[in-house]
């Protein structure tokens, strides 16, 4: 069942509640690029440069993250990618749509949603209700995704997968460069085999709209 807005009017700010009291402590852009509230169609734009290193293991799983639309799954250096996040309207869900601009291809999206579990526990899935489990702290002046490993939505239970025996465990931190920028960096590493992927960039916040 969808959870409503009481009321029928826009709800609060979903990551006030992900980051606590923590919230107050983070510096302005990161307020701008976790703005979206809840039941709305809040928007924001992000625009800036990535690089993407694969490993010869996730070249091998690349068929497998195409499939589920995880991630880039190819490598690349420093091209052109935008991030559009939205809120739902519907829910206090929260969207991502990233579009990849890679030299003489077609733009690679790369889509998912974020949902709040219970306060700090975040689930961000992607196709067929694949999804990364996460808790999202503000550690040492930067917003750090600490893993807690894959799972699978099925009939509205979250079943974990085992899939960081083969992938590893993901790690994510963004921080801030300036009033309207930040850098991210994320990887997924492997006990045995060391770095499996690697995707950074640096982004700009070019629009920003709250819409209820």
């Amino acid at each position: 069942m969808r959870e409503t807005p009481q009321n029928g009017h826009t709800g609060e700010v979903i990551f006030k509640s992900v980051f606590g009291q923590d919230w107050d402590a983070l510096p302005p852009v990161m307020k701008k690029h976790y703005f979206h509230r809840a039941f709305s169609r809040d928007r924001l734009s992000v625009a800036g440069k990535m690089d993407i290193q694969t490993s010869i293991a996730a070249k091998i799983f690349s068929p497998f993250m195409r499939l589920f639309g995880a991630l880039a799954p190819f490598d690349a250096r420093d091209i052109p990618v935008t991030v559009h996040m939205t809120s739902a309207p519907d829910s206090r869900d929260y969207h991502f749509h990233r579009i990849f601009e890679r030299p003489g291809k077609k733009p690679y999206h790369f889509r998912s949603r974020m949902v709040q579990i219970k306060g700090n526990d975040i689930v961000e899935f992607m196709r067929f209700g694949l999804g990364w489990r996460m808790n999202y702290l503000w550690r040492d002046g930067k917003v750090v995704l600490q893993s807690r490993g894959f799972v699978w939505r099925i009939f509205g239970k979250l079943v974990p997968l085992p899939l960081g025996l083969l992938l590893g465990t993901g790690y994510a931190e963004e921080e801030a460069t300036g009033e309207n920028s930040f850098r991210m960096y994320m990887d997924l590493t492997h006990p045995l085999w060391g770095k499996v992927y690697i995707y950074k960039g640096e982004f700009e916040i070019t629009k920003q709209e709250e819409k209820s």
